[in-house]
């Protein structure tokens, strides 16, 4: 069974840090696209980073580049999203997304580039 779990949210103070994973099941995560999304309270969901499967290249929203930084650790199975600086409007709820045949360059490439999600791990920034 495909699966993606995340884990790691929690409350934050401004300027401060956090490290979301996304532990996957069912499949060899190195092999597809991984995504991560979150939803702010009344807003749309937005794509936060990507980094794709064959070379790893990684993408960014404007709105973390240079804050949040993705990647893979493939002896766990697992990817992470490093969150350093963060701001009150980083507050969301942040989902690991991937896609099993396809590939994903752009964190804008929308939620339609992908096939499953994981339950979302909550992030709240606040002092």
């Amino acid at each position: 069974q495909t699966q993606l779990v995340e884990s790691g949210g929690g409350l934050v103070q401004p300027g401060g840090s956090l490290r979301l994973s996304c532990a996957a099941s069912g499949f060899t995560l190195d092999d597809y696209a991984i995504g991560w999304f979150r939803q702010a309270p009344g807003k749309e969901r937005e794509g936060v980073s990507c980094i794709s499967s064959k070379d790893g290249i990684a993408d960014y929203a404007d709105s973390v580049k240079g804050r949040f930084t993705i990647s893979r650790d493939n002896a766990k199975n697992t990817v992470y999203l490093q969150m350093n600086s963060m701001k009150p409007e980083d507050k969301a709820i942040y989902s690991c997304v991937t896609v099993l045949d396809g590939e994903v360059y752009s964190a804008y490439a929308g939620v339609h580039a992908y096939d499953y999600w994981g339950q979302g791990t909550q992030v709240t920034v606040s002092s």
